[in-house]
């Protein structure tokens, strides 16, 4: 497995959705960044299970534990470890359907890449429990991308066809954190709600797409050609599980353009090179334009769901279906938002302390 992520701001992923707990070990951070247990946990306290009606029933504390690397409230220099230990668990559905594998799930890739010894309960290390731990390091990596004015936001565009309109950053920042789907657009949030308990009622589930946006993002971030901004922020939000698409700007909708409606136009403002539209995300070239980065990122419809599906007995390689019991959300997208920002910000502080504009020392 691959489970370590960036060159100098290094975060490595480890433990299973049903092990005794989830962390993530941070390499590369600056000594001096004042942090707290808080400063963690309120981040950890947004993709918390069990918090609605809208997700999982699984009961989770999700709360946070550092084991090295803060001294008096301040980074060290060393490693970072950080966990939080899995409480609520019950394997008992996923040992009664161990080689039956999920519809839409990496049990079976898992099952033939690892001969069998991968852990299933839960998903094992496939499991969106492991993004508990994107989410400490993106704690850390938002302070540290902070101090050079950068912020890291993401809100909820679409769950299950149903579209928000487009709001400005202060009502992104004002309303997301008022619905439990993460939406700006208040009308379209008790539209998606009630969608996901519909599909809930169902035993079926929904998909959606997230938008991320960095703002203040430094010219020049981004190490063409093999290691470009984008492609790096893509690794890091294809490392979601469930995630099947990332677009910047205009996106796929660029295919449908002329070169005269994408092109972003040039300009000087307040003694600032800025361009007039922001079709290309902030991103040209690989490397950051200094205008907002933008994406957007698809999440599938959740793949546990208890309808009965089609699947295969892979041990005596029979025919079987399968109706997956035991504690789902039927949307993760709502949960997932943070992620996305934690994601972002891990990925803009490693390539921001590459171009040298975070120092190793904060004081």
């Amino acid at each position: 497995m691959a489970n370590s992520f960036g060159q100098l701001f290094k975060i490595t992923s480890f433990g299973e959705s049903h092990g005794d707990l989830i962390g993530i070990v941070i390499d590369g951070c600056p000594a001096g960044l004042a942090i707290t247990e808080a400063d963690i946990q309120s981040e950890l306290d947004k993709r918390k299970p069990g918090t609605s009606t809208l997700t999982t029933a699984r009961k989770e504390e999700d709360r946070v534990e550092v084991l090295s690397g803060v001294l008096d409230g301040h980074t060290t220099g060393a490693p970072i470890c950080l966990i939080i230990r899995n409480k609520d668990i019950d394997s008992g559905e996923y040992r009664k359907s161990r080689f039956l594998p999920r519809p839409g799930h990496a049990d079976y890739t898992a099952y033939m890449k690892y001969g069998g010894f991968n852990d299933f309960r839960g998903g094992g290390r496939f499991s969106g429990r492991i993004t508990a731990g994107f989410v400490m390091a993106g704690a850390i990596a938002r302070k540290l991308v902070g101090l050079i004015g950068t912020e890291v936001l993401a809100h909820t565009v679409e769950i299950g066809g149903i579209a928000a309109q487009p709001k400005d950053l202060g009502e992104i920042r004002e309303n997301v954190a008022k619905n439990q789907v993460g939406c700006a657009d208040p009308k379209a949030a008790e539209e998606m709600a009630t969608a996901i308990k519909k599909a809930q009622e169902e035993s079926d589930s929904l998909g959606g797409i997230i938008e991320g946006i960095a703002l203040n993002v430094p010219v020049g971030l981004g190490e063409p050609v093999f290691d470009t901004l984008e492609g790096e922020l893509a690794k890091a939000l294809f490392a979601i599980p469930a995630v099947k698409g990332v677009e910047f700007g205009s996106g796929f909708s660029a295919a449908r353009k002329r070169g005269s409606q994408n092109n972003d136009p040039f300009i000087i403002r307040d003694g600032k090179i800025v361009t007039t539209t922001n079709n290309a995300g902030g991103i040209l070239g690989g490397i950051s334009s200094g205008m907002p980065v933008v994406l957007r990122v698809v999440v599938k419809p959740t793949s546990s769901i208890a309808k009965s599906q089609q699947t295969v007995n892979m041990k005596d390689l029979e025919s079987a279906s399968l109706e997956v019991r035991g504690r789902h959300d039927a949307c993760i997208v709502p949960r997932a938002v943070v992620v996305v920002e934690a994601m972002m910000a891990v990925t803009l502080c490693d390539f921001a302390i590459r171009a040298g504009l975070i120092p190793g020392v904060i004081k």
